[in-house]
């Protein structure tokens, strides 16, 4: 990899360690501001036609796209394109990862329609305000909270997701009318309507699911192109990449001639995508009030009636953006800095939000494109940028054909291979209580989205900190107890050591001593430091020993802070366990500055 593209993605990620910066103006605080500084000052031809071909190939797939995902959301089509493009220019600047790209989502647009209620204006508020929750987010380093939502949480909201937008789109794909959002009802009704599916529109949309699979597969099939090849076989090659490439303009735009067909000979069997609004959007500030036939929604109204969605909204949007850019990061060898992602999807979003965009974040699929395409810098999204502009500007009149079942196949296609089935199995082999968390985000989410993510997270939480007040002990049997705790001591875990203990030392018969070994333990608290201390009462009470074994400096530096009194360790179980069972010779160093090793006072002072 030339030098500068590993330059790209450099930045030291979430929680490093670094030596604080000579300023935030010092040019090394630039250039972790502005990523772009790393890499323009090498960009070559070569990189600039590998850019370009790949802006391509990300514009023709978004296109379609976008318009797929503004039904999704609930809104005009044109809706989609307005939120294709900004991302493409801020993370030019901004952006840490030469694959992503930022837009519209199929995920991201089911939450716009469950939150704003399939109206333009709460979801350009949305827009702004899930871009300045991010922005603030990022500037305050908040990245690390997002590592609370684990994996399992993640793949069971993706997952239902995947689940409501396919079926979703059955209406679209049968010509389906008057079919409510609600999961649910949709779910019934689509049911019972079935019969009045529409024949054409259910024909063509399965024809246009047909010819994407057909054309992915020769996607994953096609071999690379090597220079030695001759230049007839590269020339068949390109043009089989690019028609696999760009399968969804193909079938879209295949799908609007014959729909145009149609509608020379004055009978059109389609639902048509119908009038999208010609030229570039506007730019004006976010609506901060909407007026409506029964007056005026202020801007706090509309900050209520969107509720939860102001968290899971910019949540959502950065894990998402996030788990794209760590994995394509990792696939390439390079890093990414958090919460500069944080600052550029936050910034997408409160500029998109001025050009009537609803919020966006990154797209797998298409980052997955950008990088089969031999992406080199973020440069390419200038291309796909500026794609979806001159589509905006001059293509607005063809989409009026493209039917909707067309872009139904596209979206079910786009959002397939999310549902990940593998995890079920995986994590029951893995770790069985994993599944808890899974299986109730995946339920609740078909509900309510935020109940489903909300309730996941809980239950993820609820195991972590379990296994913080119930930490696993490894013990010993003999004439001395050694209790050997699995990780640290906190003080939700006390109450479990003290059971422990007492029950196994000193309510045997005779009494006996104990040893607690603290090799694995690296921190303690206050409250931990008081059971101690009422367990070091308890032995003394009945004429045995409480001994410690591999004090931690960090440890240590507690102890020697409460002053316990009575506190005896040894440097191994070996010396402890012979002077606990009388053997002479054997010294145990009390808790004293004094009587500590010569080797942790000097550790204790640093």
């Amino acid at each position: 990899m030339p030098s500068s593209l590993k330059a790209l993605g450099q930045a030291r990620p979430s929680g490093a360690s670094m030596a604080p910066p000579a300023g935030c103006c010092s040019p090394a605080a630039v250039q972790r501001r502005l990523p772009i500084l790393a890499w323009l000052p090498d960009y070559s031809v070569q990189w600039l036609k590998m850019d370009f071909i790949a802006g391509l190939s990300v514009g023709l797939t978004v296109i379609p796209q976008a318009l797929a995902y503004a039904e999704v959301a609930g809104l005009p089509p044109q809706y989609g394109l307005y939120s294709a493009f900004m991302g493409c220019f801020v993370y030019f600047f901004l952006g840490t990862s030469r694959d992503v790209t930022l837009g519209p989502t199929a995920i991201m647009s089911l939450l716009v329609s469950f939150y704003t209620f399939h109206k333009p204006a709460y979801a350009v508020l949305l827009a702004f305000l899930s871009g300045c929750i991010q922005l603030a987010m990022g500037f305050l380093r908040l990245g690390f909270l997002l590592d609370f939502i684990s994996c399992p949480v993640i793949k069971g909201f993706t997952s239902a997701a995947t689940i409501t937008i396919g079926f979703g789109q059955i209406k679209n794909l049968l010509g389906l009318q008057d079919i409510p959002r609600q999961f649910f009802l949709q779910v019934y009704q689509t049911f019972r309507k079935v019969g009045e599916t529409r024949v054409g529109d259910a024909v063509l949309g399965l024809v246009c699911m047909v010819l994407l699979l057909v054309l992915k597969l020769m996607r994953d099939h096609v071999p690379p192109v090597h220079p030695e090849m001759p230049p007839g076989v590269r020339l068949s090659h390109g043009l089989v990449w690019t028609a696999t490439t760009a399968r969804n303009a193909l079938v879209v735009s295949f799908a609007a001639l014959v729909a145009y067909s149609f509608e020379v000979t004055g009978y059109q069997p389609f639902v048509l995508t119908g009038q999208t609004a010609e030229g570039l959007p506007p730019v004006r500030t976010p609506p901060f009030s909407v007026t409506t036939a029964n007056g005026t929604v202020s801007f706090t109204e509309m900050v209520q009636d969107m509720g939860a969605g102001l968290a899971v909204v910019p949540l959502m949007g950065l894990l998402e953006s996030i788990a794209v850019a760590k994995s394509f990061a990792s696939q390439n060898n390079y890093r990414v800095d958090a919460n500069q992602e944080l600052l550029a999807i936050g910034l997408t979003n409160v500029l998109g939000s001025l050009v009537s965009s609803y919020p966006v974040t990154g797209s797998f699929g298409r980052t997955a494109v950008n990088a089969q395409s031999g992406v080199c810098t973020p440069a390419g999204g200038l291309v796909t940028g500026a794609l979806v502009l001159l589509s905006l500007d001059y293509l607005t009149s063809p989409f009026y054909y493209i039917p909707k079942s067309a872009l139904a196949a596209v979206t079910i296609m786009a959002v397939a291979p999310l549902f990940d089935a593998s995890i079920f199995r995986t994590l029951w082999r893995v770790k069985r209580l994993d599944l808890l968390p899974l299986c109730v985000t995946f339920l609740l989410c078909f509900w309510e989205v935020q109940y489903g993510i909300l309730a996941g997270t809980l239950v993820s939480v609820l195991i972590l900190l379990h296994s913080v007040a119930r930490p696993k002990m490894q013990v010993s049997e003999g004439p001395v107890l050694v209790l050997q705790p699995a990780s640290g001591l906190h003080f939700p875990a006390v109450e479990a050591l003290r059971e422990a203990i007492l029950s196994r030392a000193l309510e045997a018969s005779p009494p006996r001593c104990a040893v607690l070994e603290c090799t694995h333990v690296c921190s303690i608290d206050y409250t931990v430091v008081l059971g101690l201390e009422e367990l070091l009462g308890d032995f003394h009470r009945q004429g045995v020993t409480l001994a410690f074994v591999g004090l931690q400096v960090p440890v240590l530096r507690v102890l020697l802070s409460a002053d316990l009194k009575g506190v005896q360790y040894f440097s191994t179980l070996e010396e402890a366990e012979k002077h606990l069972s009388q053997e002479p010779g054997i010294q145990p160093y009390n808790i004293s500055e004094d009587s500590v090793p010569e080797h942790k006072v000097a550790l204790l002072k640093a």
